[in-house]
């Protein structure tokens, strides 16, 4: 703010101030005239060179540093000034001098290129004059919007001191809830597992009778399959006939290969072929039924034999006091869990809370109401959201998914005002490219908005944001002085 209100101080003499004019070479600034003496030898700013006076500004380069000629363009490394009575003073490189192109508002550097130059000076600093005086009144309104947000921040922190207090004694309390809880929990456990483990052994010997029963059954049905002259026993020669039973590969089931699957004997009665024969061969044996289509009937019975086989594999439900047991243990599990995911809610918030108490929202606490706000600006394309001190995102303007343009990383500004930037990190990587990031220019407003958004370099981007926070208390510009180039 000081910057532009030294420049507006220079431009009061056109507006009514008399001045007398100091008499320099062509090119020299007024702070640099007391080492341009006429009456003297010139020694080159850079010390390197003493050369007569009468060199200067004669069109022949002296001096390393291009001192010794201002106002000609003879040094490639030459500065020109103007003096721009009435508007901003500036320097040029001496090869703008007479190069047919009016650079200085007051014409000065075109004297002698017989190009004619309007001095826009005047002009020029009435327009400075009016975007100074708005510039003004915006810091103005802005500083007064600063000045409550930093006392809205003082207050708002000694009530998150408050509430953090009350967090951390109400977690000392939550913490001896969840021990009584998982105690009670875990005694509630014990005798519901044993109920358990007895229901499920049980469970599980009945399977086994069961299983055993079927597999008997089953054997059964083979038996009869191959007693083919049912004479109650199942022969060498019945058997020869499954050579799929073969062990030697040579796709036939011999004589001595059957009698040694029947225990090496000419038969079998069926308590033997349940009780040892079958468990030999079932893994092979291919019943001769399975090449038998079934009727719709048979296959209907079929599916629902399966159905009833399947049902009686579930585990059946508990008795009255092991489901009692049950209960009582989910009571005491639900009633620990909550508990424990309220303290976790509770540490959270103590989390958020030490972190929002001790973030750096500037010199006097004036950034804190950015802390949990979004702004957005819309473009043709798309939707820019910036939610300070978290993220900044991307959206297509029709919708779909956002896209992270970084997460919050640091304040990055200069080190005399850090808080005039912010960087923002590790956002989505791009195609075969860095991951995306955003620098946010903040400047001085009488509101908080994002007013506009580029991406200067590939996935980085720059962001522009206006807010009160950065404004600073303005001079009274009317009765400010100062002095001017003459």
């Amino acid at each position: 703010m000081m910057g532009f209100i030294r420049h507006f101080s220079l431009l009061l003499f056109p507006l009514g101030i008399l001045a007398v004019e100091v008499k320099r070479p062509r090119g020299v600034s007024l702070l640099n005239r007391p080492f341009y003496d006429e009456s003297k030898p010139f020694t080159c700013l850079d010390g390197s060179l003493t050369i007569p006076f009468d060199q200067v500004n004669d069109d022949y380069c002296d001096c390393k540093d291009g001192s010794d000629e201002p106002g000609t363009a003879a040094c490639p490394n030459g500065r020109f000034h103007c003096t721009n009575l009435g508007y901003k003073p500036q320097y040029l490189p001496s090869s703008r001098v007479n190069d047919g192109i009016c650079d200085c508002c007051d014409t000065s550097d075109e004297y002698n290129s017989g190009i004619v130059c309007e001095n826009t000076c005047r002009e020029l600093g009435l327009q400075e004059k009016e975007s100074l005086l708005h510039m003004a009144e915006v810091a103005k309104v802005g500083f007064t919007l600063k000045k409550q947000l930093i006392e809205e921040a003082k207050k708002m922190k000694e009530e998150n001191k408050v509430k953090l207090a009350e967090l951390q004694e109400g977690k000392k309390s939550l913490i001896d809830q969840v021990e009584t809880l998982r105690a009670a929990k875990d005694a509630a456990e014990i005798p519901e597992k044993e109920a358990k483990e007895v229901h499920e052994k049980a469970w599980e010997e009945r399977k086994a009778v069961v299983e055993l029963e079927k597999e008997r059954a089953k054997a059964l049905e083979i038996f009869v399959e191959l007693d083919a002259d049912e004479d109650g026993v199942v022969s060498i020669g019945e058997l020869q006939s499954h050579t799929e039973l073969d062990s030697d590969g040579d796709g036939v089931l011999s004589e001595a290969e059957a009698q040694a699957l029947l225990g090496d004997v000419s038969h079998v009665e069926v308590g033997i072929f349940q009780e040892i024969v079958w468990h030999t061969i079932k893994d092979k044996f291919k019943s001769e039924d399975r090449f038998i289509r079934e009727s719709p009937e048979e296959y209907i019975r079929t599916t629902q034999a399966t159905k009833k086989e399947d049902e009686e594999e579930k585990m059946p439900l508990y008795d009255e006091h092991t489901q009692n047991l049950v209960e009582a243990a989910n009571r005491a599990r639900s009633a620990f869990e909550a508990a424990e995911r309220s303290l976790r809610e509770m540490e959270d918030s103590i989390r958020d809370l030490e972190n929002e108490i001790t973030f750096d929202f500037g010199p006097s606490g004036e950034f804190a109401y950015l802390y949990s706000q979004c702004y957005e600006l819309t473009t043709n394309e798309y939707v820019y959201r910036l939610c300070p001190f978290h993220r900044v995102t991307q959206k297509q303007k029709g919708g779909g998914a956002e896209t992270n343009l970084g997460t919050w990383g640091s304040w990055s500004g200069p080190e005399e005002n850090k808080f005039t930037s912010m960087k923002y990190e590790h956002g989505t990587s791009c195609w075969q490219g860095p991951n995306r990031s955003t620098t946010v220019k903040l400047s001085c407003g009488k509101e908080t908005a994002v007013t506009s958004t580029t991406e200067p370099s590939r996935c980085e981007y720059l962001m522009e944001f206006v807010t009160p926070a950065l404004c600073e208390e303005p001079q009274d510009i009317d009765n400010s002085t100062g002095h001017d180039e003459l």
